[in-house]
């Protein structure tokens, strides 16, 4: 007889995993299913973002940033460095290790809180019973189990170039340029995003000429134009090479390199060769091999699994989250959604809203925002005050070292109400929760104006941004 659950979450990424122990918390037999492996071939949970995403690419970043430091930044502050050089064997070394610690977190995760963790493929095997829905598991694991309530939280894959396919040797996705084993010399990277700025910023600070290539005629057209403005300007200062409206015509491959023949924003045909050559274009949603016909599931045009704002998807008791549906690909929105629908399969009022969802960009300097931007609200005509404070008069960034950027509110006309909030500088990812938590409760600007910051920290520049809404700064 199969084993029965109350749920069965689909994927152990940020979103299945932390679904997974909300639900045994509120008292379900919870399974979760994960095919993720070590190069060991054992278990590792966490997803894109554990393993080829969020946390070794911050590995390398903090790891690049060091040594661009200890070679550039350190004689300033009386730190004189002899001899620097590059191993970049123990770098790499230590991101793996930093995987491994979030993947025998997550397994630790599921003892304690009493989640079956089942290490295969997982996939419909049929439609509901009055059981509920049988699930197949496959690989490692081999066997079928049966759920009452099922969560899709499979994620998403990188998505390649017609014509060229990722080999993760020459053109990489995400999982290939975080394991480059050798600095190139030139790298190109196709698209301006998030991964494509992180992994271009990574392989620059430890030596290689990078050429960015965007097919959008805007620089990061997400982002709130002013912060995108000041963004273009450092991160070509730092010497990466970006160029935007571009049409990419062929992709080749030789013996040890990339050639790209592309048009240039002015309609000049082009031609770069690289050592390796990163594609970010954006990911797909991942639900080949789910079997979603078997049970019915209905998938929208895309391939991303048909959900309504609840996340309920067309089939009873069964919900999907993250990356597979429809809304931003972030590793936290996933978590949130992840929540809950678990609260919500226990009768609760699980709440996820996308209006106070951070984004954040961690090159140097970082670049975090949350609500709307200067040219949306301009687009929808709301009346709306802008204060901008920079970190050059920021006491604690001057003793960082690390003055570049600024904060930027945008607050409504008449009741002065928080409706962006945009950063570029030093440890923006850090300062913007003050911004989402303000814009939860609904905080107007002159509510941060008014709360006391600790001095001197970074978050006196928030706090100067807010003031800057009606003209009174008093550091600026």
């Amino acid at each position: 007889m199969s084993k029965q659950f109350d749920v069965v979450v689909i994927g152990a990424g940020p979103g299945g995993y932390i679904a997974a122990i909300r639900a045994a918390q509120l008292g379900f037999s919870v399974a979760c299913i994960d095919e993720w492996a070590n190069e060991k071939g054992g278990p590792a949970p966490g997803g894109t973002c554990t393993n080829v995403g969020c946390i070794p690419s911050k590995a390398l970043l903090q790891s690049s940033e060091h040594f661009e430091h200890a070679g550039h930044a350190f004689k300033e502050h009386g730190i004189d460095v002899a001899g620097l050089s590059l191993n970049l064997p123990q770098m790499l070394k230590r991101k793996n290790t930093v995987v491994k610690q979030n993947n025998d977190g997550i397994l630790f995760l599921f003892k304690k809180n009493k989640v079956t963790f089942f290490h295969g493929r997982g996939a419909f095997a049929g439609a509901a019973t009055g059981e509920g829905y049988p699930i197949e598991i496959s690989g490692p694991t081999a066997e079928t189990i049966v759920g009452k309530q099922i969560i899709v939280a499979t994620g998403s894959n990188a998505r390649a170039l017609p014509g060229a396919p990722f080999d993760e040797k020459l053109i990489l996705s995400n999982t290939g340029a975080l394991a480059i084993d050798a600095v190139p010399a030139k790298l190109g990277v196709i698209g301006a995003g998030v991964i494509g700025l992180e992994m271009g910023s990574v392989w620059r600070r430890l030596g290689a000429e990078v050429t960015v290539l965007e097919g959008l005629p805007t620089f990061l057209g997400a982002v709130d134009e002013q912060i995108a403005k000041e963004a273009f300007k450092m991160f070509t200062k730092q010497g990466l090479g970006i160029h935007l409206g571009v049409k990419i015509d062929s992709v080749t491959t030789g013996g040890n390199n990339v050639t790209v023949k592309y048009t240039d924003a002015k309609g000049a045909a082009q031609e770069g060769t690289f050592d390796k050559l990163i594609v970010s274009i954006g990911r797909t949603p991942n639900t080949n091999g789910l079997n979603a016909d078997k049970a019915g599931l209905k998938l929208d045009e895309r391939g991303f699994i048909a959900v309504d704002g609840d996340c309920k998807t067309n089939l009873p008791n069964v919900w999907a989250i993250g990356d597979v549906v429809r809304g931003p690909m972030l590793a936290h929105k996933a978590e949130e959604e992840g929540v809950a629908v678990a609260e919500r399969i226990a009768g609760q009022h699980g709440h996820t809203n996308f209006d106070t969802i951070p984004w954040v960009i961690y090159t140097s300097p970082e670049i975090a925002w949350v609500g709307r931007t200067e040219q949306q609200l301009k687009a929808d005509g709301v009346a709306y005050k802008a204060g901008t404070f920079p970190f050059l008069a920021n006491g604690r960034a001057r003793a960082l070292g690390d003055t570049s950027g600024m904060v930027k509110f945008l607050a409504d006309a008449t009741t002065d109400e928080i409706l962006g909030v945009h950063i570029i500088g030093p440890m923006a990812s850090e300062l913007i929760s003050e911004a989402v938590v303000a814009m939860e409760f609904k905080a107007s600007a002159e509510d941060i104006a008014r709360i006391c910051h600790a001095h001197p920290s970074l978050s006196e520049a928030t706090k100067e941004a807010a003031l800057a809404i009606d003209k009174r700064t008093l550091n600026f």
